[in-house]
């Protein structure tokens, strides 16, 4: 069952159980993928993006790609990612509806670990990120 978590006035819900995300299985047990579903007007995406950019280091150290959906595009902001299909992830995903902003944090075994409706700072994000095992895992071997 998820929890639901609030930072400051973001909703988080954190999963656990979840199934692999097969339509971003080319990430799995490389990367994390950070999914963005653009609102509207773009402002709370564009707002996300430019935070998540203003720490290029910290995405690279923890593995990161970033993905931006915006109608039916879906767009790599940092990292790899090709072929991706909007329709599949959007499901998968359990995405707000089309012209909402969420983001989703989808962890190196290709589950969900992290969803939100409302941008999140850098620093809340990364220490999530960091939280879990197997990111503490990484941080103990030496060319990390």
């Amino acid at each position: 069952m998820p929890k639901t978590f609030l930072y400051g006035a973001t909703k988080v819900e954190e999963t656990s159980g979840a199934q692999a995300v097969a339509s971003l299985e080319q990430f799995r047990w490389k990367s994390r993928v950070l999914v963005i579903f653009a609102d509207k007007d773009n402002s709370r995406a564009a707002r996300q993006e430019n935070q998540l950019l203003a720490d290029r280091t910290g995405l690279e150290e923890r593995d990161m790609v970033v993905l931006k959906i915006s109608g039916s595009t879906v767009k790599p902001i940092f990292g790899g990612g090709g072929n991706l299909n909007e329709k599949a992830l959007r499901k998968e995903l359990h995405a707000p509806e089309a012209g909402e902003f969420g983001a989703v944090l989808v962890g190196k075994d290709g589950t969900v670990k992290l969803k939100v409706s409302e941008p999140v700072s850098n620093g809340e994000l990364l220490a999530i990120i960091d939280s879990m095992p197997m990111r503490a895992a990484e941080s103990l071997k030496p060319d990390k």
